[in-house]
């Protein structure tokens, strides 16, 4: 399925980042692209730079979604909006878990319930789920995050047997790190964060993973790329550690 058999595109977390370039993206391929996003500020401005539709929506609200899932038929849906709150489980906190469940799964499952059937009774259509290698490899410090991305990756396997015998493809994007905002997102928007993640390092660009993306959705109909994981060069996941028992503290 080519860029030309495409109308019509979704894209969730839009305001900057990779969601940005993907809509930057996509508007060079004259696709009608519908950003969505909680900053109107933000969104407006990609309207103005981009052409695209934009719609102040937070991807918690379920009715709203539902509303512009039955006003446009979409082609396209890129479920890139995703939230962190890096701690361990031990330290975990139920609003923690609720925020991450809510946006990085909940709103992922609900917005395919919404829009995937249409694309399988229309026989055309393309999921693009941006996970994280955290749904594959573990690190320490992103429990609830690990387990929401790797929901999303198990969803993505299972849409392609809900959806057999459509033209429906599903893509699973798990980047590593990029050179984005949401390190300051996460972790406070000060210099020290951007030089501990991002300065001095050779990084994938959001551009990047659009590009990616793009590459996914112009494949030939016969061809569905069903998971990519973009990473640095210079990074590697996983990592074999071994602790000694800690020493008992002698009784009084």
């Amino acid at each position: 399925m080519s860029f030309s058999d495409y109308k019509t595109a979704l894209v969730t977390g839009a305001s900057s980042g990779i969601g940005a370039a993907v809509v930057e993206r996509l508007r060079r391929e004259n696709l009608e692209v519908h950003a969505v996003a909680r900053s109107a500020k933000a969104l407006q401005d990609l309207a103005e730079r981009t052409g695209c539709i934009p719609h102040a929506i937070d991807v918690t609200d379920r009715a709203a979604l539902a509303k512009l899932a039955g006003e446009v038929d979409f082609d396209i849906l890129v479920n890139n909006a995703g939230v962190d709150r890096p701690k361990k489980f031990l330290e975990a906190e139920d609003g923690d878990i609720d925020l991450l469940v809510d946006v990085n799964l909940r709103a992922v499952l609900h917005l395919c319930r919404l829009i995937v059937p249409g694309m399988a009774a229309r026989d055309r259509g393309h999921v693009i789920n941006i996970s994280s290698i955290a749904g594959i490899y573990n690190f320490g410090g992103n429990s609830t995050y690990h387990a929401t991305k790797a929901g999303v990756s198990m969803l993505s396997n299972q849409l392609r047997i809900d959806t057999f015998g459509k033209r429906v493809r599903v893509t699973e994007i798990c980047p590593g790190r990029v050179a984005t905002d949401i390190f300051s997102h996460v972790h406070g928007n000060d210099p020290s964060v951007r030089e501990r993640f991002i300065d001095g390092f050779e990084l994938p660009q959001a551009s990047d993973i659009a590009d990616a993306i793009a590459f996914a959705i112009a494949a030939p109909i016969a061809v569905n790329i069903g998971h990519m994981e973009i990473t640095p060069t210079l990074q590697v996941m996983g990592g074999l550690q071994t602790a000694r028992p800690q020493a008992k503290e002698p009784q009084p």
